[in-house]
């Protein structure tokens, strides 16, 4: 059985739904029109036919693959077995790529272009746009008439540039799947290459490994660390080692180092030689993730800007308040940081999910589209990318449809209990955090003590203060539920004495959280106490002169005991990148050093404006002064990087420019207390 590279990918939907997909799904999973569709399953409604099959259609609902599950089955080794006339261009230049980095020998154009079904001036023009990327990963390729094609280069960039495939290429249903009959040649290839068979014995042993340092990676950190310890055991297996230097002769052989290798031995029957055991020390450990001195990440401001402008830019759109959920700040903080710094390492994106996102979210999708185009102009954003945001703005938005807590409510109806019962159930599908606790009459409703209830609903006007009721119809329309939502939201539950009730039906924390938060608690109390405000209206005439009257009040203020071992450290700080927020009027400078005893944030005001060069004014006149310890708790880590992210907001750049000390304290009491009861 042939078949084209499409049909195939229409035949792969079809088998993985059991549910009807429709035309127009498939049109935008292929990158095709909904007609070519249509036309490409009349074709294949006769292949299908052959293995007593048939595409059953249902009008408005869409199609699907109908035959018993042993022809089904059948039809799948078949499809497997099946000659594929047609790769796609990715699929190309992956399946080339793969045979390049498997062969020691060189490989005739001839031998790709058979097993790729495609002609050699097809395969030429495929390497010509391989190769600027092939020079980006250090490595040459080989072209000469007679001799076909190979690929130059060191084993260490050969392994990198599987690991980058696999990131661009693979998604965790292909890493961490069970074997997929559905994969193409070129994915399987790849997965072969690095070393898939592994992973599960190598997880085993970065287990075994976590109390060691390991727990500390992020997931994504964490996945790349399991790709590349496999490509190291799936190469060393294949006779492809590590080249040995005369540095790696001498490795640092770190407690992490030697728990790791000793578990992977154990796991897996292989020798590392002590050019191996120098690489993987390498991946464990690599120099560049963190700079010693570093106190918050050196492009945390920069996202969180974005994050910050895309956010408004949603609110404008959509008239949520996106701003005030801290999960979704959060979660987009963390997803565009991998996202983007993928992107721009040239990785494709993929999303599964993109098809049925676009049909079941398509106003958000468009909305979210046309947001991220006005924010991120730097890079291109594909669709697969913005689908992943609209998941996160979609769950913010079922959040913002919850309430903090169950609601009491009291029924007023005079209509008769039928009406009465028929709201009751009305309000018990479209909110059911409402609690009916009762029924009453509109003389009984003005009488019952307000601490027994939250809210009173009533069909109809009652001699009560107007926070405590709202007045419905028996049969609650839609937008009476949403008016209902809204009353709850922004007034029965911004009651404070009200928030105090009802604890008892809540569960207790437990004693590790409670320790934890209250870890949280004095790390805050701590900071805030400590935060000063200082007017330096000394003239300076440098950058250095600057930061060592700043380090001057730090000193006195018994942060540290030295000024000029940390001017140096801040120098050298500011070198790697400007402290500058722009658009703000304000720096931020931050280091962590032995030689500080406590974290601590100052605010300086200057009467001039901060000297960084002496060609450009730097229109600076705030600068915070952020001094960590070497050694930090997690807490107060996460407490100075959630101090940081304020900077963005107009209302804390307002109070930094002309707010008293006291009410730049209750600023970030405030905001901090809502960080914390997000810990919760």
């Amino acid at each position: 059985m042939s078949l084209s590279h499409r049909h195939r990918q229409i035949l792969e939907m079809l088998l993985n739904r059991t549910d009807d997909i429709t035309a127009g799904e498939i049109a935008a999973e292929i990158n095709v029109s909904t007609r070519t569709v249509h036309r490409e399953l009349l074709e294949l409604e006769k292949i299908l036919a052959a293995s007593e099959l048939t595409l059953q259609k249902k009008s408005g609902k869409g199609i699907q693959l109908n035959g018993t599950p042993e022809k089904l089955d059948a039809f799948r080794r078949k499809l497997h077995g099946a000659t594929a006339v047609e790769y796609s261009a990715q699929n190309r230049k992956l399946y080339i790529l793969c045979t390049l980095i498997q062969e020691d020998e060189p490989v005739k154009l001839f031998t790709l272009s058979h097993e790729l079904s495609v002609t050699i001036p097809t395969i030429t023009h495929d390497l010509d746009e391989l190769e600027e990327w092939i020079r980006l990963a250090k490595l040459i390729l080989v072209r000469r008439r007679g001799y076909g094609v190979g690929l130059n280069g060191s084993e260490v960039n050969k392994r990198k540039m599987l690991a980058r495939l696999a990131r661009n290429y693979l998604d965790e249903s292909d890493l961490f799947g069970k074997e997929n009959d559905m994969h193409s040649p070129a994915t399987t290839k790849l997965l072969e290459l690095i070393g898939k068979d592994y992973f599960r014995k190598v997880e085993t042993a970065l287990w075994q490994a976590e109390d060691q340092g390991l727990n500390e990676l992020s997931e994504s950190e964490y996945t790349y660390l399991l790709i590349n310890l496999s490509i190291t055991i799936a190469r060393i297996q294949q006779k492809k080692p590590i080249e040995l230097h005369a540095d790696q002769v001498s490795i640092r052989q770190s407690e992490l180092l030697m728990h790791t290798i000793k578990c992977l031995s154990e796991a897996i029957p292989v020798a590392f030689s002590t050019a191996e055991t120098a690489y993987i020390g390498e991946l464990l450990e690599p120099e560049e993730r963190v700079h010693p001195n570093q106190l918050l990440p050196m492009d945390e401001l920069g996202y969180m800007e974005m994050v910050w402008k895309l956010i408004r830019n949603m609110e404008q759109r959509h008239g949520i308040k996106f701003s005030e959920d801290r999960s979704l700040r959060d979660g987009l903080l963390t997803h565009l940081e991998s996202a983007l710094k993928r992107l721009q390492a040239g990785a494709n994106i993929r999303n599964p999910l993109l098809a049925q996102i676009k049909k079941d979210y398509e106003t958000l999708f468009e909305m979210i589209r046309s947001a991220v185009d006005d924010t991120i102009t730097d890079i291109v954003i594909p669709d697969e990318e913005i689908g992943f945001l609209v998941m996160h703005f979609g769950a913010s938005l079922e959040r913002q449809k919850q309430f903090r807590r169950n609601v009491r409510a009291i029924i007023v109806c005079t209509s008769g209990i039928g009406t009465s019962k028929m709201l009751a159930v009305r309000l018990t599908k479209e909110l059911p955090q409402i609690d009916i606790i009762g029924h009453a009459s509109w003389f009984e409703a003005a009488r019952i003590p307000e601490r027994e209830y939250d809210l009173i609903i009533s069909t109809v006007d009652l001699p009560l203060d107007e926070e405590q009721f709202i007045k419905l119809s028996p049969l609650l329309t839609k937008e009476e539920a949403e008016r209902l939502r809204l009353f709850i939201q922004n007034v029965t539950l911004q009651k404070e004495s009200k928030e105090q009730e009802d604890v008892s039906s809540e569960q207790s924390p437990k004693k590790d959280q409670l320790h934890r938060i209250q870890q949280y608690v004095n790390e805050i109390v701590r900071i805030i106490d400590q935060f000063t405000v200082h007017w330096l209206e000394l003239p300076v005439d440098s950058l250095e002169e600057t930061l060592e009257a700043f380090c001057n009040y730090a000193k006195q203020a018994h942060i540290i005991d030295e000024v000029e071992p940390i001017v140096q450290l801040l120098l050298a700080r500011e070198k790697m990148s400007s402290q500058v927020i722009p658009d703000t009027g304000l720096a931020l400078f931050h280091i962590r050093s032995e030689r500080v005893k406590v974290p601590a944030i100052t605010l300086f005001r200057l009467k001039e404006d901060l000297l960084l060069d002496q060609l450009t004014p730097s229109g600076v006149r705030q600068v915070l002064l952020m001094l960590g310890p070497q050694e930090l708790s997690s807490e107060s880590l996460e407490i100075l990087s959630e101090i940081s992210s304020f900077l963005l907001i107009p209302e804390m750049i307002e109070l930094l420019k002309t707010g008293s000390q006291s009410d730049i304290k209750q600023f970030l009491s405030l905001e901090l207390a809502a960080f914390l009861e997000n810990k919760k």
